[in-house]
């Protein structure tokens, strides 16, 4: 469980997070959605460390992101909106930096990373430098590393940028797989349509603001004459 309460954030004059309170539970998945600027990174950076809130707190799995920071990034696993990470490393070196990071098992991390690479096909690759992997290979790369650490809390921002069909529909399998074992998973997408048919529930930030927080099959209720979630965003985003 992710709890934000009351966090902002700015930045000069702009306020790119603005009094945000929310809960994204266990046990399902999340979508987290905006208009580009709407505060969806910032927000993510905030939930991991990497930039620190002006007013508010955040827990993750009850443990203070500012406060103790090391107990709570043991937590969660992040693939960021960026894959063009540590591209000196080699594939294989990079997922098991990760997993050096989250104290994995040399048998265990060898079993997950040997399942995983051969689900997402890049197997013959993990030796190579990430300096020469495609964004996509790049993206499977990130992906594998946090899977293989197994964190309870999936944080995933644009997970599915660059992916071939075959491996997004992979990850969103285990991202159900992952919510229905009582674990935590929030995406941010521009996708629509995968947010539709993959979560159980919706945050919509524009302009830094909390627009809507709930089940998608109510959030759809109370815009009957929609049709898809993308007429519903466009409503709510356009009366913000």
């Amino acid at each position: 469980m992710i709890e934000i309460n009351h966090v902002s954030k700015t930045f000069g004059t702009k306020k790119a997070v603005d009094d945000i309170t929310v809960t994204i539970p266990t046990g399902c998945i999340t979508g987290f959605i905006g208009p580009n600027g709407a505060g969806k990174t910032t927000s993510i950076h905030m939930m991991t460390g990497v930039l620190q809130p002006d007013t508010g707190s955040i827990k993750l799995n009850g443990k203070d992101i500012t406060k103790d920071p090391i107990e709570a990034k043991r937590e969660f696993g992040l693939v960021p909106d960026s894959p063009d990470l540590f591209l000196r490393l080699s594939g294989l070196e990079y997922i098991n930096f990760m997993a050096d990071l989250y104290h994995i098992d040399t048998a265990t991390r060898n079993a997950r990373i040997k399942a995983l690479a051969e689900q997402f096909e890049i197997q013959d690759a993990l030796n190579d430098r990430m300096s020469s992997y495609s964004h996509g290979m790049r993206q499977k790369a990130i992906l594998i590393a946090t899977l293989v650490t197994d964190p309870n809390i999936w944080i995933l921002d644009e997970p599915m940028t660059g992916l071939d069909p075959a491996s997004s529909y992979l990850l969103k399998e285990k991202m159900k797989e992952h919510a229905r074992q009582g674990n935590t998973v929030i995406f941010s997408t521009h996708v629509l349509e995968v947010a539709e048919k993959l979560c159980d529930k919706i945050i919509i930030i524009d302009h830094g603001k909390i627009r809507y927080d709930g089940t998608l099959e109510a959030l759809k209720a109370q815009y009957p004459e929609k049709e898809s979630l993308e007429d519903v965003f466009l409503e709510v985003t356009r009366h913000a």
